[in-house]
Order: structure tokens, then sequence, then C-alpha cells
């Protein structure tokens, strides 16, 4: 054991990991039981956010194993997705101890506690009982009543009866150090009354199998919470500067650490009136959320001055504990919303200096003169009347959509431009879709692959943000940020994750959305939040004008495709001819391809994307209907080939699977 400025480096795990004094439910990365740890170890890596038992995480790193006698066992931090040779578990990714001369290996539960061949006396049972590696026929295990088909168990020959490895030693009776004042009797959950309590009073889980009950108090605990007890109290200054006492009978109280009221065990201090919940105890004192620029520190009490939560939007009450934002004066947390496993990165930062990152994408070479970092060649000059450069074709390398009525940077030295808002899009930034920041990366080769954004399912071949975990985004839902505010709702909109929710531009159903909070009910999705509000297009010598949508009688008709228009829909249209649009007709799907460029599909054909401004539209080679998008994929080689959406590309590809599976 290493131990450096509070870190432990233990052969458990690749990184530092710290003690804590927290309450979580999650799974440890030793031994891979899932239930509540307390007084464990945590990763303060972000790539890892990983927990552990205190025996597993203390584990040593040679042990003598009576199943394997012949040579010591070294301790590995990764099984390697071995099973287990003693208990027959499946492939394991959590650590064990190996033997490399014989190629034996065990997983870190039967190392350090290795189960009996023999049980003379089980308290589950009368009769010895005889471990089996595992049992391929059906039989129920006589406690918890679970299925031990691959599991090992432990049986009685003369009976015919199997009990799980963690079942055979459960007593029927136990004292309980919660709940001390009567026996908790080992039952079935269906046996219980309606008004009986099923669940588990410490960890507040349902319980459907087996539970320790008391019928006298209506006490119920799990067997995870009956093996493994919480502490009966916790002596940690930095959450209370008394001994707090665990209170385990559910009740009512207002936990201040997290400003919620509670219904549930809690820890208090008596002396002080203090309350709190077990999750809260111990929690970090200053960490990096992805939905603030600043890092956010805990406060006992938030005081006055701040309204709502920056994650839920709810409000933060001033009494209680949060967390705030030293920075930007009115910025607070809920304690619980800054710790969820999507919101916080995992990483303490106490006592860690702050490094001020430079994101800027430019440097300053003059007045209105650039050098971005994805033209490094040349310089750029800021244009603030566009209309004087470029043709209607010309288009934004990051954000792919045409120039249109917005400032720009042009290449003094190759038609190289974006828009001046691209141009300063952060080479870092943190979005609520990772904890970890993304990286803004560039698109400067002629043969680009196409990057189907994770959010709003749009091809794009302009820039992107990248994260280590989380897949790429375009630019156009990379820069969105909330609160977000739309010409095309009253009020602002923020980022939210909904079941079987509707976009209130396009109706389509989609899981991330930018939401109303002020109880509209308006979703808008990023694929609509980010449309351009006035685009030209070839047929209309005038500018078109996003309509975010029309309550109105009678019918309207698109102008490109001859077809009926639904006014509720967003659509474009212009306000000299009083002419009206799909916005699938005048983008199509392929409008943040770049025109020029070609397309690398990954099969045998490549794609060049080109401007259908053909005086005769052509025709689609798949559905063979003349190409109305601004915007189409011509296949490479081929004189006539064209591709007008992305369905038809699709079907394509599964044409040419088709032909070659039958071929082959």
């Amino acid at each position: 054991m290493d131990t450096r400025a509070g870190k432990l480096l233990l052969p458990i795990h690749e990184h530092p990991i710290f003690p804590s004094a927290r309450i979580v439910l999650g799974t440890c990365k030793g031994c891979g039981v899932e239930g509540f740890l307390y007084g464990g170890y945590t990763c303060n890596d972000s790539d890892c956010k990983v927990w552990f038992h205190k025996e597993c995480a203390e584990a040593p790193s040679e042990i003598n194993h009576p199943y394997h006698q012949q040579h010591p066992l070294l301790l590995t931090s990764d099984m390697g997705g071995r099973p287990c040779d003693l208990c027959g578990q499946k492939p394991l990714e959590t650590a064990g101890y190996s033997c490399s001369t014989c190629d034996f290996n065990v997983d870190l539960t039967c190392g350090i506690k290795p189960a009996p061949p023999v049980i003379e006396h089980p308290l589950c049972h009368d009769h010895p009982l005889v471990f089996l590696k595992k049992r391929e026929k059906e039989a129920l295990c006589e406690v918890c009543k679970e299925d031990t088909i691959g599991r090992p168990s432990y049986s009685c020959l003369g009976c015919d009866l199997y009990f799980h490895v963690d079942c055979v030693q459960l007593s029927k009776e136990v004292n309980h150090p919660c709940h001390s004042n009567h026996l908790l009797k080992l039952l079935p959950s269906e046996s219980l009354t309606v008004e009986a309590e099923k669940t588990c009073l410490l960890c507040e889980r349902q319980q459907e199998n087996m539970l320790y009950h008391c019928s006298i108090c209506n006490f119920t605990a799990c067997l995870g919470c009956t093996k493994n007890p919480p502490p009966l109290s916790i002596d940690h200054t930095k959450t209370h500067k008394h001994e707090l006492t665990l209170f385990p009978n559910a009740m009512s109280y207002y936990c201040q650490l997290s400003g919620t009221v509670r219904d549930s065990r809690a820890y208090m201090c008596l002396p002080c009136g203090f309350f709190v919940n077990g999750y809260f105890i111990s929690l970090p004192r200053v960490i990096n959320i992805n939905r603030h620029d600043h890092r956010i520190s805990f406060t006992h009490e938030l005081g006055p001055g701040y309204l709502n939560c920056g994650v839920c939007r709810k409000s933060v009450r001033k009494d209680a504990g949060a967390y705030a934002c030293v920075v930007c004066c009115n910025y607070a947390v809920h304690s619980q919303c800054a710790v969820e496993q999507d919101v916080w990165d995992g990483v303490e930062l106490e006592g860690t200096p702050e490094i001020i990152e430079d994101v800027s994408p430019f440097r300053v070479m003059g007045d209105n003169l650039i050098r971005h970092f994805s033209h490094e060649k040349h310089n750029l000059r800021l244009h603030k009347e566009c209309s004087i450069i470029h043709d209607e074709y010309t288009r934004c390398e990051a954000c792919t959509y045409p120039i249109g009525f917005d400032p720009i940077y042009s290449c003094e030295g190759c038609p190289f431009i974006l828009h001046e808002k691209c141009a300063n899009l952060p080479t870092k930034r943190r979005l609520v879709f990772d904890t970890t920041p993304f990286t803004l990366v560039g698109a400067s080769s002629l043969v680009r692959d196409l990057l189907d954004c994770s959010l709003c399912g749009e091809c794009s071949t302009g820039f992107k943000y990248v994260s280590r975990r989380n897949g790429n985004i375009d630019v156009h839902c990379g820069s969105l940020s909330e609160p977000f505010i739309h010409d095309g709702h009253l009020h602002p909109l923020y980022f939210d994750g909904k079941e079987n929710s509707y976009c209130n531009a396009c109706h389509k159903v989609l899981y991330y959305m930018l939401c109303c909070i002020a109880g509209d009910r308006f979703d808008l999705c990023f694929s609509c939040a980010s449309l351009p509000t006035k685009i030209r297009h070839r047929n209309d010598e005038h500018p078109l004008t996003l309509c975010c949508g029309e309550k109105a009688n009678g019918n309207y008709w698109c102008d490109i495709c001859e077809t009926k228009l639904d006014p509720r829909k967003w659509f474009y249209t212009c306000f000299d001819c009083g002419v009206t649009l799909h916005v699938e007709c005048v983008l199509g799907d392929f409008s943040r391809l770049m025109p020029g460029r070609i397309i690398d599909s990954g099969w045998e054909k490549n794609f060049d994307v080109v401007v259908n401004n053909h005086n005769t539209r052509p025709l689609c080679i798949m559905c063979r209907s003349r190409c109305k998008v601004s915007v189409i994929l011509k296949v490479c080689d081929e004189d006539d080939g064209y591709i007008c959406s992305r369905s038809c590309l699709s079907d394509m590809f599964l044409a040419r699977s088709w032909c070659l599976s039958v071929f082959f």
C-alpha cells in the first residue's frame, strides 16, 4: 500500500482510490456484488467513477488458497473475462486471484472467503450440505426460492434440496443491530399481510422474495442489509461537527444537506436538531458538473440570493445545503442534483488547483484578422456585409449551412469560410450529454466520413464536438446552450430527456428535447432548434423565413413538392410572394453536407455531395422521383446515379447487401 496526500495506491485498481464515508447504491468493482456500500473506497478518476467495499479494496496482493495449495495466488485487478474455477460463475471483468503457472483463477470472493467443501452444521438445514460448483438442472433454493441453475450452491444429497452459497448460512432468526428490540424472522415476502412493510427500511428497496421481518414493529430488512448492515453511527466532521446516530425507523424529516423532505431512515444529531439522509453524508466539497462552466462548491447553508437549481430548475432553499458557484453570484444546485451520475464527473477537486484552460478557437492576427485552429495555413478576415461576397451556394465549413445573412470570416488565400458565430465556438465546452468536456474537431479533408449526430440524428460533414464516452455530435447540437431562447416560444427552454415526447415543431417522437418548464408543455427537438430562421432557396428570389406554426383554417400547399402542408408544424414562407414550403423540402436530408466533398460510405461506392442546381431535376436511382432538395448525393463513377434522401441511401445499401448475400 502506498499513501500519498490522502490517496491510496492499491493493487486492486490502476488509479489512486480514496476512503469515503458516503453511503451509495452501486456495484463493487472488486467483487461485482450490487448493493449498498458503507465506508468503502472510490476512484477519483473521471473515466472510472467506481466503488469498492473496504475489504475488497484492501484485499492482500498474495494469498495461499485451500483449493490450490501448490502455488500462491496473485491479485489481479481484472479477471480478463475468465470464469472463476471455484464457483463456476460466468466470465468476469472484476478483480480476482490467479496462478500463472497452473492457469487457476478465482474471483475475489472465492479468494478471500472460499466456500468450504462441506458444511456439517448449516443454519438453514438439519443435515450436512455439500458444495456444488454449479447445477445445470432446474432447482429452487430452499431459502430464497430463486433458481440455482448455473450458480454455485450447496446440496443435501439425502433430501435432494439445494441452497445458494449466499443463502446457506442465513439464520431463520437474527438479532439485527438496527432493530435490537426483537428478533427478525426470515420470511417469504408473499407470506406477509397487505399491511406489512415489504420495503427494506434501510436501503428503501422493495423486496420480492425473502426478507427479515419483525411483525411486532412492522420492521423489514432485506438479505443484503442484514448481511451488511449500515453503520449505527458516523463521525464525519465535514458533514457535521458531532457524531451522527442512525435512527432506523422510517419517518418524515427535513434533510438539511439535500434540502428535501424525506420519508426514510435518518442519521441525526439530537443536540443540534440535525437530520440527514445517509446518501448525503460525506458529499464532495468541490466538483465540476456538466451544466456549468465553473467549479461549484458545497456549502451547509446556501443563504439568500439564489432562486432555482441549475439542474432541475426547481427552487432552492436558503437554509439548506447546496452547491454554489463563487464566480456566478446567483448560481446554485441542489446537493441531490449535483452528484447525480449523469451530472457530476465523479472527481473530487478539493485541494486541486484550478487550471484555466485556453478554449479560444483562434489567434488574433490584426484588425478583423484571425488564424483559426481549423485552417492554420491562411488568415481569415471578418466581413460584416457578407452579401457582397460569394453566391447562394457558398457554405460555412463548420455548420455547412449557406452563408445567408450573418457576418462571416473568409480566407484570403482559398475558398474557406466560417460564420462569425461558428468561428467563435470554443474548442472545449461542457454539455449536458456527458459528464466529461467535449472537444471541437474541424473537418478539413476532401474525403469525409458521414457523421450521424447522436442527438438529432442528422448527417453532417461539418465540425463536430467529440466526447470520450458519449459519441460525436455536430456543431448544431453542440452549440446549443441553456437557457435556450427561440422566437417560436415565449419562455426559455432547457435540456431534458423524455420518453414518448413529441416535438412541437415537427411532431416527431424523440427522446432528447429542449423543454419549457413554465407549464406550457412545449418541447423542441435539437434538429428544429437549430433550423436557420432565414435562408435563400432557388425557388424564390426573396429570402425565406421560418414560420413557427400557425392555427389556421383552410389548405396550405408546399410550392416545391406541391402537396399539402400542415400549418401547425414549422415551415418556411416568403412574405413577399406568400408561398409556403415544407422544412424538409427546403433543406432535405443532406443539408449539412458540404457540396464538393466526397463521402466515404464504407462500402465499395463513395458519393459526391452536389448542389441540385440543374435546369432539370435529376432522377433518384432508388425511388425514381425527381430530386427536389437543394443538396443531393451523386454516386462516384456513375454518370446519372443520384440519391435524394437518407431513406433512399439506406435502401441502396440494403439492396447491395442482399445482392452480395445471394451471390456468395
